[in-house]
């Protein structure tokens, strides 16, 4: 921007910041001058001399007055004028010229006034359309542009960034050149900071949010506060809550080391503030131990927790990961995501191999063990959506039964030391085919591990039992925030069913820590804390995102939440524990569950009428198997397999 523009922007501003009534006035004003000014410009082209005003002229400036004023008025030429633009300004200017043309004619050159030339009734209209227009013109050009933008400025988000350190400080700086929000202010903890400015911006004492959020209008809280505590975090969000506005968040401390604090960096609430507490920091040797320059496979790669354990690999810096799965679409995403991660770090970067297969297929599965020999084995490959494995159970337990035991059995075989289960609390005490499936799933490797090492190459098998994993594909987190993006309702099984929740990086880095630490045979179970209630995190997603839930007590609130019935194999709660008094380990976070098993020669043969079963589709066969095998299996409800269902109505029309 030159210097001229400069000064016109600063000449236009006092223009544009005032009211309504003086604009419209200013307007007036210009156009009473522009009637006497084509006056006596029509008089000096018609006498062809400029001749200075006369008390004659005051018939002609009076008569355009008295006919142009209140004829713009009438026709909107006042109205909204510096959001006029080009074409439909002119047409309103040319409408009201022409009737005023007509009517001062009419008086000035048919009628006549004595003294005064009866051209001036023809010139003068036209002066004044060429005026009148050329003053709407430049005052688009000189006005317009701005005054759109002003307007686009005051409808702007206005937004406080919670954090005057140097993390809100960067990004409040990125936010200056912003034309998507506006920037009002900063909130931070440090009273000496309340009352001053940064960035020309005030410091404002949190807590006064509430009132400050109604007084300035705003719709947004940007927390820039990535050294704070979780429990400090907690409690601004809190504050946040009751204060009904929309939060995101900065991703931490390690983009500011980066240098990389950009509005674009911002992102909706960390998954672990829903959570209500701490993540314990990862053991690194631990981490290290069963991967560090060793081959290890991950079977379910694609997968949230898979693929969330294969970045945490790879950064344990194995020599070759090989990364297994099924979906097509799934193992690509994560095999590029793993080659970009380790770009530039040289011919010293892992190999990272993608492999389609499918853990049921043994052939498939020893091809692939002969030719790497891993060290270490991660089963991540599952069904765990818990309706859709009730409505195909035959399926569900191949997969979570014999996948894994093909898996386990190959590995056995070709020498790989470590093979550990991705388990569920769902197996404890199950009411669903997913979650009993997963038991016996356990069952079998605890029963090949008591068969001891001379049997199995040494194989060390251990299992990782935890529940849900908040934002994984299967998770109620992107399924609310999509129910709340498109205005609800957020839809719930039950209002008292709680879950316990783990965020998907801590659980995949305390599964490979509990796999070092097995010895053989253990069942680890993951400390989750505390169980959350679904619908409170629905009503604290919602809360976050500046809206407030629609019920009995608030019925004009912006979201319902809708309560749908428990679907097939759904439990109100869960569990971790079948038995009780875990053992503790040497991580704070992981116990070591005391389960009962059958042994490998009682649970064999079961195994294979269970096969049986599997293979001519007997829905209701499988579930009776599953309840003799699985301790503590209660299924709730019909056999609601689709064939099984499909095949009994077409029996049932047959027999009518």
């Amino acid at each position: 921007m030159n210097e001229h523009s400069i000064l016109l922007n600063k000449a236009a501003a006092p223009l544009l910041a005032l009211p309504r009534a003086a604009k419209r006035a200013l307007a007036l004003g210009l156009d009473a001058v522009l009637c006497a000014l084509t006056v006596w410009l029509a008089l000096s082209l018609r006498l062809e001399d400029w001749v200075l005003p006369s008390a004659r002229d005051g018939w002609a400036v009076g008569g355009s007055l008295a006919l142009a004023l209140p004829l713009f008025v009438k026709l909107g030429l006042y109205r909204a004028i510096f959001r006029y633009s080009g074409w439909p300004a002119l047409v309103t200017v040319m409408k009201a010229i022409a009737i005023y043309a007509g009517l001062y004619g009419l008086v000035f050159s048919l009628i006549g006034v004595p003294g005064l030339p009866r051209s001036v009734g023809l010139i003068q209209p036209l002066l004044l359309l060429l005026c009148v227009g050329a003053s709407r013109v430049i005052a688009r050009w000189w006005l317009g542009g701005l005054y759109q933008a002003a307007l686009a400025r005051r409808l702007q988000p206005r937004v406080l960034i919670y954090g005057a350190g140097d993390a809100g400080r960067k990004l409040a700086q990125a936010m200056s050149s912003s034309s998507e929000l506006r920037m009002v202010g900063f909130l931070d903890d440090d009273k000496r900071l309340h009352g001053g400015l940064i960035h020309g911006l005030p410091v404002l004492d949190p807590a006064m949010l509430k009132v400050q959020v109604a007084s300035l209008q705003i719709s947004d809280i940007f927390l820039a506060i990535p050294s704070a505590s979780h429990r400090r975090r907690q409690e601004i969000l809190e504050q946040v809550r009751q204060a009904r506005v929309s939060v995101r968040t900065l991703p931490g401390l390690m983009a500011l080391a980066q240098g990389r604090v950009q509005v674009s960096d911002l992102r909706e609430l960390d998954i672990e503030d829903l959570l209500g507490r701490e993540s314990v920091p990862p053991d690194v040797v631990l981490l290290a131990r069963k991967i560090h320059r060793k081959v290890v496979l991950v079977t379910g790669a694609g997968g949230s927790i898979g693929s969330e354990l294969c970045r945490q690999i790879v950064n344990g810096d194995p020599s070759v990961l090989l990364l297994v799965d099924r979906s097509e679409y799934a193992l690509y995403t994560i095999h590029r995501e793993l080659v970009q991660a380790l770009e530039g770090r040289g011919p010293a970067a892992p190999r990272i191999v993608p492999l389609l297969a499918s853990v049921v297929d043994a052939r498939r599965m020893r091809e692939i063990m002969a030719a790497w020999h891993p060290h270490t084995v991660y089963h991540a490959a599952a069904y765990k959506h818990v309706p859709l494995v009730e409505h195909n159970p035959a399926e569900g337990v191949r997969n979570n039964v014999f996948g894994t035991l093909v898996t386990a059995g190959t590995a056995a075989a070709h020498g790989v030391h470590d093979f550990v289960l991705v388990s569920t609390d769902k197996a404890v005490r199950p009411t669903n085919i997913m979650g009993s499936s997963k038991r016996l799933a356990e069952m079998g490797l605890q029963a090949l591990a008591e068969q001891g090492a001379h049997r199995h190459g040494g194989t060390r098998f251990s299992m990782v039992r935890f529940g849900n994993v908040l934002d994984s594909s299967g998770s109620v987190v992107p399924l609310f925030r999509q129910q709340i993006r498109n205005g609800g309702p957020i839809t719930l099984t039950h209002r008292d069913i709680t879950r316990y929740f783990m965020t998907i990086p801590e659980a995949a880095q305390l599964v490979i820590q509990a796999g070092a630490m097995a010895s053989g045979g253990e069942v680890f179970v993951l400390d989750m804390g505390e169980p959350l209630r679904i619908a409170d995190l629905a009503r604290r997603m919602v809360e976050l995102s500046g809206m407030t839930v629609r019920d009995a007590d608030n019925p004009g609130g912006d979201i319902e939440i809708r309560v749908v019935g428990l679907r097939p194999g759904e439990k109100l709660y869960e569990e971790l524990l079948i038995g009780d008094n875990p053992l503790p380990t040497s991580h704070p976070r992981i116990m070591k569950a005391r389960d009962e098993f059958l042994p490998w020669a009682e649970l064999a043969p079961q195994l294979e009428r269970l096969q049986a079963a599997l293979d001519v589709n007997d829905a209701p066969l499988i579930r009776q198997q599953l309840q003799q095998l699985v301790l503590g299996y209660r299924p709730g409800g019909e056999v609601v397999d689709w064939v099984h269902l499909e095949q009994r109505g077409e029996l049932a029309l047959a027999a009518l």
